[in-house]
């Protein structure tokens, strides 16, 4: 049981450090305080990325693995007080959001600083959000207690993406592939609809029962499709970064 245990660390560690890598290479990282985590299965524990290091500076081996009290149970290193009381009161709230990320991605982040602004429905992409985001509109400022973090977590609830005022965003998702996924499309969404807004024109509207069936549909596939993405976006980086997964 142990052993089965470990090997599902491991393959949990190469996982996240790859995401962090695959981050670097599309642009959804900013500076080194950003943060990924991930709850381990047993649900006690979770890995969280070491305070200082760049995102391309990530491995397996030295993620943190950390408690819900804040203890490093595995690893060097300190961690960052935003990253802990925001990951550790998600993962505690949504037992459904065992990968959380969040990043200042530019497009997505842009999206945060417009008065009401939002990810309307008006292509494919974004169809993948359909009624699956929150959005916190006021900046309280930096997350340094629980009472902050368990404010997100309850503005999150059970949505997949919390739009953060004046700030970034938050994705979740059942596995780290299907959260990356998500974060992939939906900055990939963002972009396209901050550039259609600079066009100066009116955004083409999508008829409401096709964004409806668009995201069942899209859904439905979800898990399937995200492994396959993520499966092959690593491929890239046992090619080129295979120290990655060490």
């Amino acid at each position: 049981m142990e052993r089965d245990a470990t090997v599902i660390e491991q393959a949990a560690r190469i996982d996240l450090a790859a995401a962090f890598r695959l981050a670097v290479r599309l642009d959804l990282h900013e500076g080194v305080c950003n943060h990924f985590s991930v709850m381990l299965p047993e649900g006690k524990r979770f890995l969280l990325n070491r305070y200082g290091l760049h995102w391309s500076e990530v491995t397996a081996s030295n993620l943190l693995a950390l408690d819900a009290d804040g203890r490093v149970l595995a690893g060097e290193g300190e961690y960052e007080k935003t990253a802990f009381y925001i990951h550790s009161r998600i993962h505690l709230a949504n037992p459904h959001a065992a990968c959380v990320l969040h990043t200042h991605m530019p497009y997505a982040t842009s999206l945060t600083l417009i008065e009401g602004g939002r990810l309307e429905m008006v292509e494919q992409n974004a169809l993948r959000f359909h009624d699956d985001i929150a959005y916190d509109d006021e900046y309280n400022g930096l997350v340094v207690d629980n009472a902050e973090g368990d404010r997100l977590a309850r503005v999150l609830g059970s949505k997949r993406v919390l739009f953060l005022a004046n700030h970034g965003v938050i994705v979740v998702g059942p596995s780290i592939a299907e959260a990356f996924d998500s974060l992939y499309y939906l900055e990939r969404a963002c972009r396209l609809q901050v550039l259609a807004r600079m066009m100066g024109g009116k955004l083409r509207a999508v008829r409401t029962e096709v964004v409806g069936s668009a995201y069942r549909m899209m859904r439905a596939d979800a898990p399937k499709y995200a492994d396959a993405h993520f499966t092959a976006l690593k491929r890239t980086l046992e090619r080129e970064e295979p120290e990655y997964s060490r």
